[in-house]
Order: structure tokens, then sequence, then C-alpha cells
């Protein structure tokens, strides 16, 4: 009698993470820019680089013809503002689920529900090089705990995300991580499950993962030291505000955890509207330039064109550079924003 696999439909062997690292490689220049620009996250975390740190970008990478133009747009951006702002590209290639929905360049390359996985992973490995050659640093939220030994070597910055924060996979695959990563409060705005996350991930742990072989694996890991919270609004409202940041760092303070934070001025700090993220944006800079170097930097979701569409839909009917998951601002509002930044912090 069948007592396992009932209900697997499909189970397709992936390369392992080694074949596809040496398939799609990294090239030592590429890796000096790893190394130079997880650097300067950490030296901002610290303190000891005075710059806005800012992770702006796509809430999705779906079309990466679009995602490479906005990538050529944002370097041009980077290198102009660069003596006082630190920019980093969203490249997110997972998406969370409520319930259903696309979810992400790796799970769906095609956005047809062919879920071919190998293909996405190729993909995104491929745009990560290119974001990169352009000088760019990378962004993204790790979702599964075994796509990092796949893209994790081209990633200078990640997240855990508001419904994983309370993880503990996650927070022990974080506590492996090369890169700094910042912990979301949880999606009812709770803050103390973010900083349990950064304390835990800043500890040695042992857990199940996968090897650069593909082989099932205990993993021992030595903790991550650069951890640290992202406020993004919940439940009951934005925390964006100088009370609750002032509540933050006080709490940070008392758990003994990193005590420097970066605010997402979308999702539940502008109330999912990308109309309102501009204002939410200013004010963030303005407690900034007002003193509080507590706020290390900032997250907007930005593409070419604002707003978002539908999905699914015919792929040949999508408004190109415009998101198919959360709303984004459009790339004249992030100018705008980039330069109001820099007259505020001069």
């Amino acid at each position: 009698m069948q007592v396992s696999d009932l209900h697997i439909t499909k189970n397709i062997p992936l390369p392992s993470p080694l074949d596809l690292m040496a398939e799609v490689s990294r090239s030592p220049e590429q890796a000096t820019f790893m190394a130079e620009s997880r650097k300067v996250i950490r030296d901002i975390l610290n303190g000891t680089d005075s710059r806005f740190l800012l992770i702006v970008g796509p809430c999705s990478i779906h079309d990466t013809k679009a995602g490479i133009e906005y990538a050529e747009k944002l370097a041009k951006l980077a290198e102009e503002v660069k003596d006082k702002v630190y920019i980093v590209m969203r490249v997110y290639f997972e998406k969370p689920r409520t319930t259903v929905g696309w979810k992400g360049l790796i799970m769906d390359p095609q956005l047809d529900g062919s879920d071919d996985i190998a293909t996405g992973l190729r993909k995104a490995r491929t745009f990560l090089r290119e974001v990169i050659d352009l000088g760019l640093p990378t962004a993204t939220e790790l979702l599964d705990p075994i796509t990092p030994q796949y893209i994790a070597d081209l990633i200078s910055w990640s997240a855990i995300g508001a419904r994983t924060t309370e993880s503990q996979t996650h927070r022990q695959m974080a506590s492996g991580l090369s890169m700094p990563l910042g912990f979301k409060n949880t999606t009812t705005g709770d803050l103390i499950a973010a900083v349990n996350a950064i304390n835990a991930a800043t500890q040695p742990q042992t857990f199940l993962g996968v090897s650069e072989q593909g082989v099932a694996s205990a993993v021992t890991t030595s903790g991550n030291p650069d951890c640290h919270i992202i406020l993004r609004g919940g439940d009951n409202g934005p925390n964006y505000g100088s009370k609750e940041v002032a509540e933050a760092t006080d709490t940070l303070t008392k758990k003994k955890a990193c005590d420097a934070i970066m605010i997402d001025a979308s999702h539940a700090n502008c109330e999912k509207n990308h109309e309102l993220m501009p204002n939410v944006y200013r004010d963030i800079i303005k407690q900034r330039a007002a003193g509080n170097d507590k706020i290390i930097g900032a997250m907007l979701e930005s593409h070419l064109v604002a707003g978002n569409q539908s999905f699914p839909q015919p792929l040949n009917d999508l408004t190109y550079g415009q998101s198919i998951t959360d709303k984004c601002i459009g790339w004249d509002t992030t100018v705008e924003l980039l330069n109001e930044t820099m007259a505020a912090l001069s």
C-alpha cells in the first residue's frame, strides 16, 4: 500500500548549486565588487561610513530587458549621488503569497505556470551578473532556504520578509549568510519578532541544509553579525514616524540588538499606495537630516512606469517597465526624490 508521495505530481531534480555556478560563473572582478559592496553596507550599519543606504528598484523582476534598462538608468543616478547616498538595486526574484499568485522569476520564469525552476535560477544568476557589471550592488529577499546556495554569491544585501521573520528556518539560514541582512517587522507590525530574529541570526546555529553538491547536509554557522531591523508598518498602521523610530531604537537597545534602523517607504508604511510613498520617504529623509543617524537607510519600490498592472494576462499585453506585483513609483519620481535627498543631506 502506498503511504508516501500521495500528493506529489512531479519531482524534477535540479542541477547542483556547484554545477549551476560553474555554468553561470562569477568572474574575479565580480567577486571583488561583491566583497567591496558588502563592506560598504557593513560600514554604513556600523556608522563608519556616513552615507545613506538606499535599497531601490522594482518590486520584482519579471522582464529582464526592462530590468536592465532600469539598472542602466539607476547606475548613472547612483554615480551622481554617491557622495551622500549608497544605492543598492532591488533584484527580487521570489515573491511571498498570502494565498496564490505568481511566485517570482525563479519559480516561474516563463510567467505561464510552467514552473521551470532550473531556467529561473539560470536567469537569476545571469541577471545579477549583468547588474553587477554596471557597478550596482544588489539586494533581494531570500524566501526559500535553498535559493541562497544558487545566487547568494551575487547578492550584496538581503532581507527576510515580514511573513518569514518569525520563521526559525529563516533565522538559521540568515545566521550563515555572507552579506548584511535586514529583518522586517511582522505584517501585524510586531517589532519584538524582528528583534528576536536579529539576536538569533547573530548566534551560531546548526540546521538541515543543502551543500554546494546538492546533497542534504547538516550546516553549522558562526552567526551573521551584520543583521538589522527594517520598519515596514503593519496592520495597525505605519511606523516610519519619529515617535515609532524612537520606540524601535529603545526596544533594540533594551534587547541588546543592533540599533541601526532601515525604513521601508512602501508596503504598510504607504498603505500599499505608490502615490503616498514619496511623502513617506521625504519624512524619513527629514528625520535623518535633522540628525537621527540611527536611521541608516530606506527602501523604495520604483520602476520605469508608475503603478502596477494585473497579472496573469497575455504577455504581449503587458505594459513594458511596469510592475506585475506591488505598485511602484515611476522613474521621474525616483530621480526627483534622489535630488531632494542630496539637497537635504548636504
